[in-house]
Formats: C-alpha cells, structure tokens, sequence
C-alpha cells in the first residue's frame, strides 16, 4: 500500500493501481485545494457545477420576471440533474477525499430536491408562505456564506461563486419574506451570474482533464 499526505486528514493508504501516475502533470481538480487524484474517479467537479450552473440559469429566468413559467420547465431538470447528479458529484467527491466538493454538491443537490418537492406539494407550499420561503433561501445563505470562507482557500473561479450565490440567496429570501417583487427580481439577476460563473467552472474543469493542462483558468490560489 502507498501513503498519500492529504491536507484534512492522516496519512490514507491507497491500493497503488489506483493512483494516476500521470496525476503531477494533471490539472488540480477543480473544486479541492488538493488532494489524492485516484484513477478510478474522475473529477467530478465539472459535473456538479454545470448541474448547478444549468438549474439556476433556467430558474433565474422565473426570478428575474423575464420568463414566469421557468419556474415550472425547472422541476425536472431541477430534480434530477441539479438534484441527483449533484448529490452524485458529491459522493464521488467524498470519495476522492475532498471535503469541501462533497458538502458543497450534495447540500446544493439537496437543495434542489427540497426545491422540486415543495414546489410539487401545493398545499406544503401555502403552509410555508411567503416567510417561511424567504427563511428557506436565507438559511441556505447563511450556509453559502461560510462556504465563502473555505473558497478563498482553493481558487478564484470559486471564491466570486460562491460570494454572488450568497447574495443570490439572501435577495430571493428577503423578496419572499418582504412580499417584494423587486428583490426577487434583484435576486433573479444575480442567479444569472451564480449561474454563469458555475458554468465557466465546469467548462474549465472539462476542458482542462480533457486537455491534461491548464488550458482554461480558474485562478488557482497558492497553498502556502
């Protein structure tokens, strides 16, 4: 068995068929400021951010007011890939010994899971109201705000991410709360650019496992 030295926990023995040994010359995974590159999983980051970036691209639309019935063409797409393959990501991240991929796309995966079921549940949703919505999206902006924290340790693709998706949060929850359209249309905006920046993330993320370098920057932060 070889040691693998991770930043998060002891020493790991890996099965040494399983370490790349192409891995020094690969791209640093997208989503980790490092950790053991396993040959058995790729990175799964490119899947987890371009499922994020897709369901909150089409939900903005709602959002912003452009395009009211996104908020219905959603449900699946939220559901199934901003749901499951998020959570999917998520888990394969675990694997791969990356704390910070894994909590990220399995609670946003989580996230759009309970977003498809409360839209789905009617008489759910008009118990909620509009405070109990507004308190939904907050939450998960307090969340997405301590996550800033831990983004600024890895890249700068990330860090602004995870930074707009706050705000994105907290302006559709204060418009729920509030009843004030305005705020969710502010909201909506800056979903388009959370949505955005996940995208470019992903793009990069695949674009540069596929190329075995840095073709696309994500604006990697020095570990020291």
């Amino acid at each position: 068995m070889t040691q693998l030295q991770h930043p998060e926990a002891p020493l790991v023995p890996v099965s040494p068929h399983l370490i790349d040994a192409d891995a020094p010359t690969r791209p640093r995974p997208t989503a980790s400021p490092r950790h053991p590159v396993v040959k058995a999983f790729a990175d799964p980051a490119a899947l987890g951010l371009g499922a994020f970036g897709l369901s909150t691209f089409l939900l903005s639309f709602a959002n912003a007011g452009l395009v009211p019935a996104a908020a219905v063409a959603v449900l699946g797409i939220g559901l199934f890939y901003g749901g499951l393959a998020q959570v999917l990501a998520g888990l394969w991240e675990f694997a791969q010994g990356n704390t910070f991929g894994s909590i990220a796309f399995v609670s946003y995966g989580a996230f759009w899971m309970a977003y498809w079921w409360t839209q789905t549940n009617p008489a759910l949703a008009r118990e909620a109201g509009g405070a109990g919505v507004g308190l939904f999206m907050i939450c998960w902006g307090i969340f997405t705000a301590y996550m800033v924290v831990a983004a600024l340790r890895i890249n700068v693709m990330l860090s602004v991410l995870f930074i707009i998706a706050t705000f994105t949060f907290v302006a559709l929850g204060l418009g729920a709360f509030t009843g004030e359209a305005w705020l969710g249309h502010i909201g909506g905006w800056l979903g388009f650019a959370t949505a955005l920046t996940a995208w470019y993330g992903s793009f990069a993320s695949v674009t540069n496992a596929t190329w075995r370098r840095n073709v696309i920057p994500v604006g990697e932060i020095s570990a020291s």
